[in-house]
């Protein structure tokens, strides 16, 4: 009879619930590391949002799989809970241990609840979750490295190991960006929440994203705080050796072994990488942490980059370092300012070392994505267009790409970011989604409000470009003028470039296009016109297949 009652209460929470109701505005947690029996244990306080218009009789709180719910109090008083094994892909091991709780009263809208709690298990390398959708077992270990073992611990959080609690909806890897979409939603409710981390390590000292408040590099003991959003609570506790930041320089290596020559070697390389402005300072020390798998997939998170500290460095790993330092110079609560800047950086890390050309085809490599997704963008509703934007956004999709190509055409645009737009920036001052778009619109002392309400305010799909006519006619004083006709079909404006290719050469020129609008420029051309072509791939497009006109000259 008492599992009959046991269940019918969880069924009737379950069908209730709403999994993404409540924000968690802070943690306070105590942690445990136990790397010779593989152990986590967990003690502290959460403090929860309700952020609908309705009362709330049940929240869940969810963790990995692999540990175990042990108590659960709510505003001081024992709280009735259920728990259940919930499959979900933001963990390693494909599912997360779920307590469904219904607190004493019913939490009423904007209404907040401390919720303490404790919970423990165990943390092995896990690879289920990849190797369920077909990823060879040898492979996955390089992606989800994620454990605690008595010869390496190392533990991101959600999308890899929720080692502290969340409430989302369930995602699978098999189902398209399920994921990324879920998880985006998760980092934009937690923008302002805060992580207040005291950790305590039976073996070796403990490194941690974020700021390190107490303890010391030769203590098993650290309090750590950090704020949620887009960085990933990350702890490591290992027996490195460190390589101390020299004076000026806020760059800490912590290597493994024999690796002390490798790590001067990083450090140097990421000293001399100066992404986006050469003359801002980053906050705070980056922290370089050496992997020991040397096929393990470098990760960034806030002021940290993880990663095997191989010789030569891999194209992938000085991305990874651009990243980081690009992550750590405009911090913002807005992921398309910061997440974007940083990919934005990659890119133009590319184009320096290797020239333009790769570099567009480091961004067209990321387009065809963006082009499914916004295939049918310019249909939707106003008020759809808005809760689609790039500042609602929440999947990496468009952090990835949609807001790099932002940056990146802003910068052909201006001939530069404005330095001191984003140096002026201040996060805690960005109430407002124009803000920093203000910034940079009266540094450059030109009207930018339509790039923005196409390609941030509203997500208006892409444009589409495509040469109507070109006019060719011969110059009495010699050469050609040529008169090219622009239309853009798509619901999205830019400033896109255009080559002229003429006998013995090419001229190239730039031109605004609003959306669903037509534009022309002339070029004198020393030689006779044979084709134009718009957009090189510095703008992404809806369909770039018509881009290209054959000019036919006439010899009168």
């Amino acid at each position: 009879m008492k599992f009959l009652c046991v269940l019918c209460v969880l069924c009737s929470c379950v069908h209730a619930l709403d999994r993404e109701a409540f924000t968690f505005t802070s943690y306070d947690l105590n942690l445990r590391v136990e790397p010779e029996q593989q152990r986590l244990a967990v003690r502290g306080k959460v403090t929860l949002r309700n952020d609908l218009p309705k009362p709330q009789s049940n929240f869940a709180l969810q963790i990995s799989s692999s540990l175990d719910w042990r108590s659960i109090r709510v505003n001081g008083k024992a709280a009735h809970f259920v728990t259940q094994e919930y499959n979900s892909d933001i963990d390693h091991t494909g599912a997360l241990s779920e307590a469904i709780v219904n607190p004493p009263q019913a939490i009423p809208p904007n209404g907040t609840i401390d919720v303490e709690i404790g919970y423990e298990g165990v943390i092995p390398l896990d690879t289920s979750r990849l190797t369920r959708i077909g990823v060879p077992a040898d492979k996955a270990k390089h992606t989800d490295w994620d454990q605690i073992s008595k010869s390496f611990t190392a533990v991101r959080g959600i999308g890899y190991v929720v080692w502290y609690p969340v409430s989302t909806e369930d995602a699978s890897l098999s189902e398209g960006d399920s994921v990324a979409e879920t998880i985006g939603r998760w980092q934009q409710k937690e923008t302002n929440a805060e992580m207040v981390v005291s950790l305590q390590s039976t073996s070796a000292p403990p490194i941690f994203s974020g700021n390190h408040e107490a303890g010391s590099g030769s203590t098993r003991e650290g309090k750590f705080t950090t704020r949620l959003g887009l960085n990933v609570p990350t702890f490591v506790v290992t027996e490195y050796e460190k390589l101390e930041p020299k004076s000026e320089k806020n760059i800490s290596v912590y290597y493994l072994g024999a690796e002390q020559d490798r790590a001067k070697s990083y450090a140097e390389i990421a000293d001399e990488i100066q992404p986006i402005f050469p003359a801002h300072q980053a906050d705070g020390t980056l922290k370089i942490v050496a992997l020991p798998d040397p096929e393990a997939q470098p990760y960034v998170t806030e002021g940290m980059l993880l990663t095997p500290l191989t010789a030569p460095m891999t194209n992938e790993t000085e991305l990874s370092l651009v990243y980081a330092k690009a992550h750590q110079l405009v911090p913002s609560p807005r992921a398309w300012i910061q997440d974007g800047l940083a990919h934005f950086a990659q890119a133009e890390f590319i184009e320096k070392q290797r020239g333009r050309p790769t570099a567009l085809e480091y961004l067209q490599s990321h387009a065809r994505a963006l082009m499914l997704a916004e295939k049918d963008a310019g249909r939707i509703s106003l008020d759809q267009q808005s809760s689609h934007s790039l500042i609602n956004a929440p999947d990496n999709l468009y952090l990835q790409t949609k807001a790099m190509y932002v940056w990146w055409m802003l910068r052909d645009m201006l001939g530069s970011l404005p330095p001191d737009a984003l140096r002026d920036y201040r996060a805690a001052d960005d109430k407002e989604a124009n803000y920093l778009p203000g910034l940079i619109s009266k540094q450059a002392n030109r009207d930018l409000q339509w790039f923005f309400d196409d390609w941030v305010y509203h997500d208006r799909g892409l444009p589409d470009f495509h040469i109507a006519s070109v006019f060719a006619t011969p110059i009495a004083t010699g050469g050609f003028l040529a008169t090219v006709n622009v239309e853009n079909l798509g619901n999205a404006g830019a400033e896109v470039p255009l080559t002229l290719e003429f006998e013995g050469g090419e001229m190239r020129k730039r031109l605004e296009v609003r959306a669903k609008s037509t534009a022309s420029v002339r070029f004198e051309s020393p030689g006779v016109p044979r084709r134009a072509t718009v957009n090189d791939g510095s703008v992404p497009e809806s369909d770039m297949s018509n881009n290209t006109y054959t000019i036919e000259v006439s010899k009168h």
